[in-house]
């Protein structure tokens, strides 16, 4: 189904557009859709949005006073239209919303200027696009007719329901939540219609967790049929590696996570080294050529863990093609690495191969070969089957370990990963080598081989930056921002977890390293990091070309490419680079000395469009905006969902252990209480100030701490207390405590 949003894009990307043209590149064949376009075109057009001329062809306005924003809603009811970066917010008042609800895509007309610090004011003209088909809701009864509610407070909306939906009415003992899909959004003074098309009684009912979460998060369950297939790969010149060894690092547990690249190394003269990382090679597998097969990704662009198992968002099919299997030979898509003695890289070279996993390598072999204390001596039961292997894998963690020393030395940071005592979010918790949406690593950990993968990937998807760069290629990836340092102001606030001699650099800023360094208690320290995490920003993923009138091409970027299966953005890149293989021109025309364009040493000798005007095309139809945008808005759904999971689950422990006394570390303060953390469960729960009934409190935001007013007694950033679970609420993933 067309949406607002989807003509707008269609009429931004040529100058005007027929009629006829523009319902085939919406598919609407059928009367009915028509006469909803001609409705929505008229409506457009009277808003200036868009004009027609007197050939009925139809192109987006270019003098428009409205502004693309998306609606961002609070419990309270505040609601602001967000702009782009470095942009103001504008506030809309309830009654300027239009119907619009929280996350949709809208059009927004300032009609108040801000000042000072007030933002501008606005009103909703037109939504594009809306961003709940499904809402999660209690069913009550409001003057006799039926009403479904939604959970989300942040939604100022309810939906009338059938009669026949009167069985569903919410009983809190039974947590009875209803999916509703939407039969008509609220407009004018017309009520919302809707259905109910599942009940999910929560209470006592973990099975049902996931189809909770991933619903409150918009993310649909995919069946196999919504999926891409794949398609036969032509018979093409390969590099034969398929004698040589190579090894699959893996921790993840289920057998449908996403799949990981191969790597070998080859040890020469000189102590130089040849390091290859094979990929699995679904862009040879997969026609992302048009709009129709792009389409197909619309409704998810990244593979989730979810308890037992995870969501892919390609096919079983193409899993089953391109998967690296122990002992068999297959194509790949693979980048060799030239190191010196120091394990620097001083040459790269991108190529089409054939390898063969030789070994699969757990977590429990990286444990094994990093704690054993003699090299030569081999007497571990799990080392012992691998003996023929383990120069390679030596030489493969040190490496990795040089790599990530350097990161390290250049300004980046490590930030150990949450602790997990929870044992159905195993997959959550371990490694993700292709997550770049914080701005930190995850330190080694022999524990998990995964994180001993990560530096190496982070090096290839490095090298894919610069190399397309320098050919004026476009990619798909991540700013790498300077996040070493942090506003002293921010350290002030957790003074209390660190010790007092703090010293400031000329800027009046402290670096990680310094902060984490001062904090000499294990359990302050781990708080330290939680409270650190929350200083980073998402990183969003972004597009980059090589323009001269811009130097974003200039800055610290990475191009994720070596995990296809996990998300579009590195099977995008990845197309990218088999194009470039298999279609790339290697000399001017006329010009017989061609040269090999995916080595390094390419890079400055040439000066010619590497594509022809096909292929351009189809580069053009993944790397823009349009999609970057779709990429984004789902990603940040996984990143909640992810989140959601995570604290549905500490709620379900900590439901279990009603009335239990333990010990805690204070977290946060805000003004409505402070926030705890019981060590001994890893779950965190709201001491709320009106359970502070021994005194008046009042909250001292610069020192970050709440404080008696007859008593003086405080409450800051990492106190020791006593704590007693009293209340959980599986709907909001909250637990209330209250001090013993």
């Amino acid at each position: 189904m067309f949406t607002t949003s989807s003509i707008i894009d269609n009429l931004s990307q040529s100058e005007v557009l027929e009629y006829k043209k523009l319902c085939r590149s919406l598919k609407i064949t059928k009367k009915s859709d028509k006469d909803k376009l001609d409705i929505a075109l008229i409506a457009l057009e009277k808003l200036e949005i868009i004009n027609k001329n007197a050939d009925n062809e139809y192109s987006c306005s270019t003098d428009s006073n409205h502004i693309l924003a998306k609606i961002r809603c609070s419990s309270k009811g505040y609601c602001f239209a967000v702009r782009g970066k470095n942009q103001e917010d504008i506030y809309i008042k309830e009654n300027l919303l239009n119907h619009s609800w929280n996350g949709d895509k809208v059009l927004v007309r300032i009609i108040k200027e801000g000042y000072k610090r007030r933002s501008p004011e606005g009103i909703v003209d037109c939504i594009l696009e809306r961003t709940n088909q499904i809402l999660l809701s209690k069913v009550e009864i409001i003057n006799n007719d039926i009403y479904a509610i939604p959970i989300d407070d942040r939604i100022l909306s309810k939906i009338k329901l059938p009669k026949d939906d009167k069985k569903y009415i919410y009983k809190s003992e039974n947590k009875n939540i209803v999916k509703v899909e939407i039969d008509r959004f609220p407009i004018g003074e017309e009520e919302g219609l809707g259905h109910v098309i599942k009940e999910l009684q929560l209470n006592n009912n973990e099975e049902l967790d996931t189809d909770f979460v991933l619903s409150k998060s918009n993310i649909n369950k995919l069946s196999n049929d919504n999926l891409i297939e794949y398609k036969k790969i032509e018979e093409r010149e390969r590099i034969d590696l398929s004698d040589k060894n190579s090894y699959l690092l893996k921790s993840w547990n289920s057998d449908n996570s996403p799949m990981l690249p191969l790597i070998q190394v080859e040890q020469g003269k000189n102590a130089s080294t040849k390091l290859w990382l094979h990929t699995n090679n679904l862009a040879e597998r997969i026609d992302l050529s048009s709009k129709k097969s792009l389409e197909k990704f619309f409704n998810s662009f990244e593979s989730l863990p979810l308890l037992s198992n995870w969501q892919n968002y390609l096919s079983k099919g193409i899993r089953n093609v391109c998967e690296f299997k122990q002992g068999e030979k297959i194509q790949a898509i693979s980048l060799c690495l030239h190191l010196n003695s120091d394990n620097e890289i001083t040459d790269w070279s991108f190529h089409l191969t054939l390898v063969r996993c030789s070994l699969i390598i757990g977590s429990e072999h990286t444990d094994a070969l990093l704690s054993r204390k003699s090299k030569t001596r081999i007497s571990s039961r799990i080392l012992k089957p691998l003996k023929a292997y383990i120069e390679d894998l030596d030489k493969i963690l040190e490496i990795s370990t040089s790599f990530r020393q350097r990161h390290l030395s250049e300004g980046k940071i490590e930030i150990p990963s949450q602790i997990n005592k929870i044992e159905s979010l195993d997959e959550f918790f371990i490694h993700n080598p292709a997550d770049y949406s914080k701005g930190y690593f995850e330190p080694l950990k022999k524990e998990d081989c995964q994180t001993y993968l990560s530096p190496i990937i982070y090096e290839a998807n490095l090298i894919w930056f610069k190399h397309s760069n320098q050919y004026g290629l476009k990619s798909a990836g991540y700013f790498l921002k300077g996040l070493d340092y942090i506003n002293a102001n921010e350290i002030i606030k957790y003074s209390e977890l660190v010790d007092n001699n703090i010293e400031l650099n000329e800027d009046g800023n402290l670096s990680f390293s310094q902060v984490i360094n001062m904090c000499s208690d294990d359990n302050k320290k781990r708080i330290l990091y939680k409270l650190l995490i929350n200083e980073f920003k998402e990183n969003e993923v972004s597009l980059i070309s090589k323009n001269a009138d811009s130097d974003e091409s200039e800055k610290l970027f990475i191009s994720p490419w070596t995990l296809p299966e996990y998300d579009f953005t590195n099977l995008m890149n990845q197309y990218c680079i088999f194009n470039m293989i298999v279609s790339g021109k290697k000399s001017k025309k006329n010009n017989i000395n061609e040269l090999n364009i995916m080595e390094s040493n390419s890079l400055n000798l040439v000066d010619w469009d590497i594509f022809n005007s096909s292929i351009k095309r189809n580069i053009e139809t993944l790397f823009n905006k349009f999609v970057i945008d779709k990429l984004n808005e789902y990603k940040n759904k996984v990143t909640q969902y992810k989140y959601n999971m995570i604290s549905i689950k500490k709620v379900r422990k900590a439901e279990k252990l009603l009335g239990n006394t333990y010990s805690g570390l204070i977290l946060s303060v805000q003004s409505y209480g402070f926030f705890v953390e019981i060590s001994e469960l890893n779950v965190e729960g709201l001491v709320h100030v009106s359970t502070l009934n021994n005194d008046w409190y009042e909250y001292r935001s610069r020192q970050n701490l709440l404080i008696g007013r007859k008593s003086k007694k405080s409450y800051k950033v990492g106190d020791e207390i006593e704590v007693k679970i009293i209340k959980v609420d599986i709907l909001k993933y909250q637990i209330d405590l209250e001090l013993t």
